[in-house]
């Protein structure tokens, strides 16, 4: 698969509607503007890759809609090294932005079908390699803690307290929260081991957290 032209002036038009959106870190403006979106779909949906939509991957999956995995990054306040814990690798294009910008990712999937294609696409397509795992992303990675940045790429009933006590103190964890329709987003910052600063923002649409702390427990 390429990427020429046509497919870099598409990915401009898209920053610039993101952009117009209100995401304002320049450098997650770049890795979005840098990112070949359209490797992540098949050859007759191309045309769908630089719209700001969500899009079917298989196995009742979706890749997200660029503004929402700009959003989700903006609020991460990631920097360079940041370590960073991502709860839904999906397609791999999350964890590509957060590549891109630096951060060392360790990302987890339920869905092991997903887990086996984007563990093999994302390295071999990109050149992008964070830590894969599969399993139960409600839990988290404990052994790996503590981290500098959760997000969640899921909508989950409830923040997971498992997520919280993996965060270094000064952590934010980003997790949209609601039932299996819509959510509202969530950004919790770790003050002390027994304090956390809330805010929440407008709603989104998620397909569900699966896990013991999720929706559903079964793929």
């Amino acid at each position: 698969m390429t990427d020429d032209y046509k497919h870099k002036g598409m990915r401009k038009k898209l920053v610039q509607v993101i952009k117009g959106k209100g995401i304002v870190d320049i450098r997650v403006l770049d890795a979005i503007g840098k990112i070949p979106r359209h490797f992540f779909f098949d050859n007759i949906f191309v045309e769908h890759a630089y719209q700001d939509k969500a899009f079917p991957i298989g196995e009742g999956q979706t890749i997200s809609q660029p503004y929402t995995v700009a959003f989700q990054t903006e609020l991460l306040a990631i920097k360079p090294k940041s370590k960073i814990l991502e709860i839904g690798t999906g397609s791999g294009y999350q964890a590509s932005v957060l590549k891109e910008m630096g951060a060392e990712v360790f990302t987890i999937e339920y869905n092991k079908i997903l887990y086996q294609k984007t563990r093999r696409f994302l390295p071999q397509m990109l050149g992008y390699n964070p830590h894969f795992f599969q399993g139960d992303g409600s839990k988290g990675l404990p052994e790996f803690a503590p981290y500098d940045g959760i997000i969640v790429t899921a909508g989950a009933p409830s923040v997971p307290t498992d997520l919280i006590k993996q965060l270094k103190i000064g952590g934010i964890l980003v997790i949209p929260v609601g039932n299996n329709q819509k959510q509202k987003m969530i950004k919790l910052k770790k003050i002390s081991d027994t304090q956390i600063s809330k805010k929440e923002y407008d709603h989104f649409s998620f397909v569900p957290l699966l896990g013991e702390n999720g929706w559903a427990t079964k793929v």
